[in-house]
């Protein structure tokens, strides 16, 4: 089974930055809470993929040297790459935020762990993360 997208949990400070999905039938977990990521596109590595989904959704350049953690896991339409990076809380400032829906904001990573419209299955690797790495407070 090939992977098929990549997701990213950024913390930008203490923070996660999450995305709120289009509001349309025809997408998976519609008006839910997103994190940067998406499909791969041709042969690109599960790292290409993540930066380059993330610097088209927010405009953020991340460096693959900030991927810190990363975990595989099968989903139906593929292998589904999760990482998280960690950059300053300032970092916000830099976003800009692409085409891809209808907004984004800072929120506390339990808080979207909680969150009733957050993707189940990335609250979970999320979840999974923190419970190894703790808790992180960042500035």
């Amino acid at each position: 089974m090939t992977f098929s997208g990549a997701k990213l949990a950024l913390f930008l400070g203490s923070d996660l930055l999450v995305i709120r999905r289009d509001n349309r039938p025809d997408i998976p977990w519609p008006d839910h809470w997103d994190l940067p990521g998406g499909g791969r596109e041709g042969d690109e590595t599960p790292q290409a993929c993540v930066l380059r989904e993330t610097h088209e959704e927010v405009g953020l350049s991340v460096a693959a040297k900030d991927l810190v953690w990363s975990t595989s896991y099968p989903r139906p339409h593929g292998i589904v790459w999760f990482f998280a990076a960690h950059l300053p809380a300032r970092t916000a400032g830099l976003i800009r935020f692409g085409s891809e829906g209808t907004g984004w904001r800072l929120m506390p990573p339990q808080t979207y762990c909680d969150h009733p419209l957050a993707v189940p299955h990335f609250a979970q690797q999320l979840r999974s993360y923190l419970a190894r790495n703790g808790a992180f407070s960042g500035g």
